[in-house]
C-alpha cells in the first residue's frame, strides 16, 4: 500500500504537461501513486501521458471517455487512490524535487488529519509566495477555529486544494467529493466542507508547489456562463453552514464571503457577454433575498460603502450607507 496518492487531472495541457511530469519523477519513490486522470482531452495529452508511464513507478492512468470537469476527474483519482494520504496537483502546475517526501514527512510529524502549505505563484517569470492565511504556523489546530472572523482573510479563504496534503479517511464515506454540478468553485465549497468535518489541522511554509497563473485553458480565465457557478457554490455552502451545529457562529462569514464574491463578479460584469450579464443580475438578486438577512443587514452595514450600497440596489432595497 502507498503511502501517499497523488490525484493529478489533465485537459488539453500538451504544452505543459511535460514540465509537469517531469516534476512527478523527480518526486518519484516506492511509497508515492500517482493517479494520473486524462478527462478526454482533445490535444497531445494523452499521448504523452502514456509516454510517461514507465517513469512513473506506481502510476494509474484512467481516461474519461468524454470530458466530465476537474470535479469528477477529482473524483476520479480519489476513487482510484491507494495511499494513505492523498494530495492533489492540476496538469499545468508542478513540484520542487522532494516535495512530496517532505510533504509526507512534516504531516506525520504533526499527526493532524489534513495540512496546508504556502504555494510559488508563477505568472510568466514572475514568481511570488502565497502564504496560507493561518493564525498559527507549525501548530496542530482545530479547523473550525479558522473559519473566523468574517471580516478577515482566512484559511477557507485559501482554497487552493493542491496545497495540502490530507489524510485517506476523509474520503472514505464519500463525504469529500467534489460537486460535479458545479464547473467552477468547486474548491472553494469543498474546501468549507474539509474545514467543518475534520478535527485537526496544520498550516507549513514548503513553497514546493509551483501554480501557474494565467493559463488560457484554465478554468479561471474563462469568461462565459461557467463562471457563475460561484452562485450555486456559495448557494450549497450556506445550505451546509446552516445545517451545521455551530450554524450562528460560522454563517456570518459564509454570508460575508458570498456577498464579496457577488460584487467582484458584479463590477467585473464588462468581462461577459450581454446576456451572461443578465444572467449574473438575475441570479445575484436572488442569491442575495435568499441569505439569512439578518446576518445579510449585519455584512452590509460592515462592508465598505461602495460594495454595501452595489448590493442593497441589487437586493432592491435602498437603505443608507
Amino acid at each position: 500500500m502507498p503511502k501517499l496518492s497523488v490525484v493529478v487531472p489533465f485537459y488539453n495541457v500538451q504544452q505543459y504537461a511535460q514540465d509537469t511530469l517531469r516534476s512527478l519523477a523527480a518526486n518519484a519513490g516506492p511509497t508515492t501513486q500517482f493517479v494520473l486522470v486524462d478527462d478526454c482531452s482533445t490535444d497531445a495529452t494523452g499521448e504523452i501521458l502514456g509516454s510517461w508511464r514507465a517513469e512513473l513507478p506506481n502510476a494509474v492512468l484512467i481516461r474519461h471517455e468524454r470530458n466530465l470537469g476537474i470535479a469528477q476527474a477529482r473524483n476520479s483519482g480519489i476513487d482510484a487512490a491507494d495511499g494513505a494520504y492523498v494530495t492533489f496537483l492540476d496538469g499545468d502546475d508542478w513540484y520542487a524535487p522532494g516535495h512530496l517526501d517532505t510533504l509526507v514527512r512534516v504531516v506525520e510529524e504533526l499527526d493532524c488529519d489534513f495540512l496546508r502549505t504556502d504555494h510559488v505563484q508563477c505568472t510568466g517569470v514572475k514568481r511570488v509566495v502565497r502564504r496560507a492565511p493561518a493564525p498559527r504556523r507549525n501548530t496542530v489546530l482545530d479547523p473550525r477555529d479558522v473559519i473566523g472572523p468574517a471580516n478577515a482573510e482566512t484559511m477557507v479563504d485559501y482554497p487552493f486544494v493542491w496545497a495540502g496534503i490530507y489524510r485517506r479517511h476523509l474520503f472514505d464515506d464519500r463525504g469529500m467529493r467534489f460537486d460535479v454540478g458545479l464547473k467552477t468553485a468547486e474548491d472553494r465549497l469543498w474546501t468549507w466542507r474539509l474545514h467543518l468535518r475534520a478535527r485537526s489541522f496544520a498550516a507549513v511554509g514548503l513553497p514546493g508547489i509551483f501554480y501557474r497563473r494565467g493559463v488560457t485553458t484554465s478554468l479561471t480565465q474563462i469568461k462565459d456562463a461557467r463562471q457563475l457557478d460561484f452562485i450555486p457554490a456559495h448557494d450549497a455552502l450556506l445550505a451546509h453552514v446552516a445545517a451545521d451545529r455551530e450554524a450562528d457562529r460560522f454563517m456570518p462569514k459564509a454570508v460575508r464571503t458570498y456577498c464579496a464574491m457577488i460584487a467582484f463578479h458584479v463590477n467585473h460584469a464588462d468581462r461577459y457577454e450581454p446576456e451572461v450579464v443578465r444572467q449574473l443580475r438575475r441570479m445575484a438578486v436572488a442569491a442575495l433575498r435568499g441569505m439569512p438577512q439578518d446576518v445579510l443587514d449585519e455584512t452590509l452595514a460592515a462592508m465598505d460603502p461602495e460594495r454595501g450600497r452595489l448590493l442593497r440596489r441589487l437586493r432592491g432595497t435602498r437603505r443608507a450607507a
